[in-house]
């Protein structure tokens, strides 16, 4: 669904595991790392799709994992032009995304990448919470601040405590 901004509806997923580490995949056939995201459908709710997306891509059920909370608002970012699909009806420039934060239940062992016929990760581990925002491609650093320090006060509390290079890093947005 792109809305008449051009931006396409989705969402971010951040799963936490008991130790305070977030889920980190690498996508299938690139050297991209990110965390779980993916489109919502039309109709559907954004957390029907963010559990859509998450069984899909990370093999989990909702029993799974805990919902701890989302972002109150949609975050944007946009698709540098040389991966815009010009031909495209309607023209989809960028995203907007609803974040959610999830504590894993079980075992990690559950975690399966290739549920779906086209896996979206080829590889995954546990990263520390802001280490994300070191390693994710620039076009999409701001979002992820925005959801990380939006969504960090809901998870435990070594978590909630701002590294000082992002704190200069959200002064800039």
């Amino acid at each position: 669904m792109i809305d008449k901004n051009g931006y396409r509806a989705n969402v971010g997923i951040i799963l936490s595991n008991r130790c305070g580490q977030v889920f980190w995949g690498r996508r299938t056939g690139q050297s991209a790392w990110q965390f779980p995201q993916g489109g919502i459908q039309k109709n559907e709710s954004h957390e029907s799709a963010m559990l859509r997306e998450l069984h899909e891509e990370v093999g989990l059920h909702p029993a799974d994992v805990e919902i701890i909370g989302s972002t109150d608002d949609w975050l944007h970012y946009k698709i540098p032009k040389r991966f815009i699909r010009w031909h495209s009806r309607p023209l989809c420039i960028g995203q907007k995304q609803r974040w959610f934060v999830l504590r894993l239940k079980c075992d990690d062992s559950r975690v399966c990448l290739d549920r779906h016929t086209s896996p979206e990760f080829e590889e995954w581990k546990w990263i520390d919470y802001w280490d994300s925002l070191r390693h994710i491609v620039d076009f999409k650093r701001h979002v992820y601040c925005q959801a990380l320090a939006e969504l960090a006060p809901l998870l435990d509390k070594e978590n909630q405590q701002q590294p000082q290079w992002v704190k200069e890093f959200l002064l800039e947005y």
